[in-house]
């Protein structure tokens, strides 16, 4: 089990409905994609993280850990954004900084800078909503959720079983690679793209018969999955927070 698939079944905010915990993050996830605010999605974000670190009891540390994979991303967009290219001879708009190589001219204009910093907040935002999601909400409870709202059932179920198949790609590629570093396997740069070759063809054939097998198993329960129901209520206190924490982000976004 990954260690996000474990917090999201243990985390203090487990017991809480899955329905009240959808309708909080992917609300406030629309909500700072259509009002585009930078101060909104800083809120969204102090939000969601204090939801996170203080209401789930996820650990900080591990939290940062999980940022840093679309840091990493977002700042790699971010320098394409920021900087711009023209031939030296053209007149350049307004910008901050500028560098003549040859005939072309390196610059960062005013207007990139407007949109990376409105881009990395957005980013940061819908990203903390989404973590949110994720650490507290199992995918059986989304799948519930997804069900309760009447998508189709194709959808619902092939969303699970991606989820699932996350888990036995990583651990039979895991045990191929444990058995190859055995063996010495990894010890030359011929012998590593070899093993790597050897991996992805054994993945592939290990996927597909996992694949059939789980298909085997659905239709002899009926073609369906079973699908597991928290027995949880909701709670009018959460439904007034979600409620007031909306209300307030409107409001200030300008609104009304």
């Amino acid at each position: 089990m990954l260690l996000i698939d474990k917090y999201a079944y243990m985390n203090k905010l487990a017991s809480v409905h899955p329905l009240e915990k959808m309708t909080l993050s992917l609300g406030l996830l629309l909500l700072s994609l259509i009002i585009r605010d930078e101060r909104i999605s800083l809120i969204t974000f102090i939000v969601m993280s204090a939801f996170i670190i203080l209401s789930a009891k996820i650990p900080f540390k591990y939290y940062a850990k999980l940022l840093l994979l679309p840091g990493f991303f977002l700042l790699s967009s971010l320098v394409s954004i920021l900087i711009s290219i023209a031939p030296s001879t053209s007149t350049l708009p307004a910008h901050i900084w500028s560098f003549t190589v040859n005939n072309w001219t390196i610059f960062v204009s005013s207007a990139s800078i407007t949109i990376a910093q409105q881009l990395f907040f957005i980013v940061l935002g819908s990203t903390s909503c989404l973590y949110f999601l994720i650490l507290t909400t199992s995918v059986q409870s989304i799948c519930y959720v997804l069900r309760q709202w009447r998508l189709p059932v194709l959808f619902v179920e092939l969303v699970e079983l991606t989820y699932r198949f996350i888990f036995i790609f990583l651990d039979s590629m895991q045990k191929i690679h444990l058995a190859q570093q055995a063996r010495l396997g990894y010890r030359s740069p011929m012998q590593w793209l070899r093993s790597i070759s050897m991996l992805i063809a054994a993945l592939l054939a290990e996927l597909f018969q996992r694949s059939r097998e789980l298909n085997n198993a659905m239709e002899a329960r009926g073609g369906e999955t079973v699908y597991w129901q928290e027995n949880v209520t909701y709670c009018m206190k959460n439904w007034l927070g979600i409620a007031t924490i909306f209300i307030s982000l409107i409001i200030y976004g300008g609104f009304f």
